[in-house]
């Protein structure tokens, strides 16, 4: 499920930014469609123009209603009379996802016999104090066993003593649900946190949820500014 929204807060009208020939959202189709691993792949929109445009391609879409606070919001109403198991997230914005990192975080899933795990998503390893430090790049704290602890905008951990190493990891717009968990999200109102952040994961923390994180080293880049658009039309290059 690809949630698919034209008027973004930062970047308005980016998912029908020009990538290569086509428009951003449809590589994101495609990606996902190509990586060869799900049964189905959907758009789910409110917008007519992103409606067309995948039709276009013969892709599938289901509209939703405008009003969701987030992007699982509006999945969780796009599935919720499917029969499915597994729903995976992955953001219109990320056109370069990628099947080896997928196939990491279903397989979690799939060696999860007692179905104790609700959520997962990815995670990539940051050194750049650029993008560590800024605030449209998401990082993630995690526990020794890769459970997240926290999302932030802000650097976590913060650096304060400079001879301790300690890993920094960016939050890739990926994540994976057991049906069950996104319907769920969809009944969990909207706590402090999240609100602050605008990081709709943190609605999961906050009540009390785990998130298993699965580490990949695949790079892509989300598109959430214009800078982030034309660094990856250089990549699509």
């Amino acid at each position: 499920m690809i949630p698919a929204r034209y008027q973004a807060s930062r970047f308005p009208a980016k998912l029908m930014q020009d990538l290569g020939g086509k428009p951003v959202i449809v590589r994101t189709y495609e990606a996902a469609v190509n990586t060869g691993l799900f049964n189905e792949v959907y758009v789910v929109t409110d917008s007519p123009i992103i409606s067309d445009v995948i039709k276009e391609i013969g892709g599938n879409v289901i509209m939703s209603k405008t009003t969701h606070e987030s992007g699982s919001d509006r999945i969780a109403e796009a599935v919720e009379d499917m029969d499915v198991d597994i729903v995976i997230n992955v953001q219109g914005d990320e056109p370069f996802i990628d099947a080896e990192s997928l196939e990491k975080i279903i397989k979690v899933f799939k060696n999860d016999t007692a179905k104790e795990i609700d959520l997962g998503s990815l995670m990539t390893p940051i050194t750049d104090w650029d993008e560590i430090s800024n605030p449209n790049t998401v990082k993630v704290i995690v526990d020794n066993q890769d459970f997240a602890l926290y999302f932030s905008r802000s650097p976590i951990p913060y650096p304060r003593d400079k001879e301790v190493e300690a890993p920094y990891y960016k939050h890739k717009g990926v994540y994976v649900f057991r049906k069950r968990a996104l319907m769920d999200f969809k009944k969990l109102p909207m706590l402090p946190l999240e609100a602050k952040e605008k990081i709709e994961a943190i609605r999961f923390l906050e009540y009390g949820r785990k998130i298993k994180m699965v580490e990949t080293h695949v790079t892509g880049i989300e598109i959430d500014t214009h800078e982030d658009l034309d660094r990856a039309r250089k990549i699509w290059k």
